[in-house]
């Protein structure tokens, strides 16, 4: 459960971030915004930066699934300084995500898992409840802030582009006309 629960849900989300930065490159250079403008957008000053953003959402997929059990994980010590290497560190965290199975992971919902912060703070969860309470709500704030800065910037990003694997649920026929 806790891999059908993580890796889906992470593959999607990065798929999705992926597609809203090539439409902001694409849109800033159609509209005179420059590449390093997007890199340096924030939507408060005590917030990060779109490359800063795009690692922690890598990073807290590859800490979730490590934490609970998987190994190998790329790490992305420093920010990307280009879309292109954005792109790059996106590709290889769904790469890795593609290999780990469920075993992995393992099925055992009720395993103790420990993590503790920077300022010392030290959580104890069942795995099932650090999915559900930590590593998929941390991973959406990092997705959610990625997408708010591009659309704070003005690119045409809504709501089809952040949730766009969803068309793969899409019953036929269904889609509004033109």
């Amino acid at each position: 459960m806790l891999h059908s629960l993580t890796i889906p849900a992470y593959e999607n989300a990065l798929r999705a971030l992926s597609g809203q930065l090539d439409k902001a490159l694409a849109w800033g250079a159609d509209n005179n915004v420059g590449e390093l403008q997007l890199l340096a957008a924030r939507l408060a000053p005590d917030m990060f930066p779109l490359p800063t953003q795009i690692r922690f959402s890598c990073g807290q997929a590859l800490q979730a699934v490590t934490r609970l059990g998987a190994a190998g994980a790329p790490d992305f010590a420093d920010d990307a300084d280009s879309f292109a290497a954005m792109q790059d560190q996106i590709a290889r965290t769904l790469a890795f995500l593609a290999s780990v199975g469920p075993a992995a992971l393992g099925d055992d919902d009720a395993r103790p898992v420990e993590f503790s912060l920077p300022n010392g703070m030290v959580f104890d969860l069942s795995a099932a409840a650090y999915v559900r309470d930590w590593a998929l709500p941390q991973f959406y704030f990092h997705i959610v802030a990625a997408y708010a800065i591009m659309r704070h910037m003005g690119v045409p990003l809504g709501k089809a582009d952040y949730a766009s694997y969803m068309m793969q649920h899409l019953r036929p026929g269904t889609a509004p006309a033109g």
